[in-house]
């Protein structure tokens, strides 16, 4: 579980479409607990997680004033209140917002205990909240005290122990969640809570959310979730024929300079397709070992780097630093076209050995020692 402060989801009421340029929202407030000057806000568009961006800003007397760009999609704005003396252990998320363009927010009172004007959404959300709030706010109380067993040395199976009812917490919150999302088809809440009940709840409930709802402010969200069922249902039938044996998909996609890179051009020698990503760690953990059997290899095999779920610049940053001399692509597209879907990946990192007739020898799931065991083995 995330440590969070609070975890209040708030946001705005229409998204209208921008005729004249970039639209921008404003937030400005004053929250009258902060310890110190400094807040950090943290942005995304909704639902691309991996465009983060981060201010900093100041807030005078607890006063602050921040604008965020907001052109066509609602953004997510996390508000993190910077820690000081000897509470400067984290920064715990204070207040997460979901702001819409051309909104004006005001926020007053403190980081535990806030209100927000000119955001209709906020109420309708802050409504339904009330049905598994108390038990939220049980389940963050346990997690507090928890940490604080475990900064006093308490012993880890004690602990656990203790801690055992929070799973009954987020039972109960996932089911009252479950519950407005069923009876409230018609309410953008209820998509907006629904992304983060799980691929088997997405698949019974969103096919009853409204049509008002999927063409309105959260039209984005509702494609994104409707893209991720396809795609497991296309992950799930393509896993049926990836198999050490099997002829190997073809695909194309653009190398590291914007050209088309296709895997059948790479036939007659081995290929390692290494599905990964720079925000996994078990694949930049991996890298040095890549690099001495790709460098000991390298006149007998190729590897092709297929990255997943990343920015451009992310992807491009990490190959970069990390120097990694092999080939390397960039994977993205709808169900349809989204290679890591074709091939079935489940996990990150994951190798998939070709060999020169383009039929898949080897299937490796993680950064394990049976990968370069078995290059060990073809190759000597």
């Amino acid at each position: 579980m995330k440590k969070t402060t609070i975890s209040l989801m708030c946001g705005a009421a229409l998204l209208c479409a921008c005729q004249s340029g970039p639209e921008k929202t404003t937030i400005s407030g004053t929250l009258q607990d902060l310890s110190n000057d400094t807040l950090f806000m943290m942005n995304y568009p909704l639902n691309q997680r991996s465009e983060v961006a981060v201010d900093t800003i100041l807030a005078q007397e607890g006063k602050f004033t921040y604008e965020v760009a907001c052109d066509s999609v609602p953004v997510n704005l996390g508000i993190y209140a910077k820690p000081s003396g000897a509470e400067a252990e984290g920064t715990g998320v204070q207040i997460n917002l979901l702001v819409f363009p051309g909104e004006s927010i005001t926020m007053t009172g403190t980081t535990k205990d806030y209100q927000v004007e000119g955001s209709p959404f906020f109420t309708a959300y802050s409504e339904a909240e009330k049905a598994w709030k108390s038990t939220e706010e049980q389940m963050m109380d346990l997690y507090t005290k928890a940490v604080q067993m475990q900064k006093d040395g308490i012993p880890a199976d004690s602990i656990m122990r203790f801690y055992a009812p929070a799973q009954d917490y987020y039972q109960q919150i996932t089911e009252a969640k479950k519950k407005f999302v069923s009876e409230n088809p018609d309410n953008d809440v209820a998509l907006y809570l629904l992304q983060d009940l799980g691929l088997d709840n997405i698949r019974e409930l969103l096919p009853k959310i409204s049509d008002k709802v999927k063409n309105g402010p959260l039209a984005v969200l509702y494609r994104s979730m409707d893209d991720r069922l396809a795609k497991e249902q296309a992950r799930a039938e393509a896993k049926k024929a990836i198999s050490e044996g099997a002829q190997a998909p073809d695909f194309t996609l653009k190398d590291i300079n914007g050209k088309d890179l296709a895997l059948s051009s790479l036939r007659g020698k081995y290929v390692v397709l290494d599905f990964w990503g720079s925000w996994c760690g078990w694949c930049i953990k991996g890298i040095p070992d890549m690099k001495k059997y790709y460098d000991k290899y390298k006149d007998k095999m190729e590897i092709l780097g297929i990255d997943c779920n990343d920015t451009e610049e992310s992807w491009k940053e990490a190959v970069k630093e990390h120097e990694m001399p092999w080939l390397h692509v960039r994977n993205e597209g709808d169900a349809a076209n989204d290679v890591s879907v074709r091939y079935a990946i489940e996990g990150y990192p994951t190798k998939i050995v070709v060999d020169p007739e383009g039929k898949i020898a080897k299937v490796v799931v993680g950064e394990s020692p049976a990968f370069y065991e078995y290059l060990d083995s073809l190759f000597h």
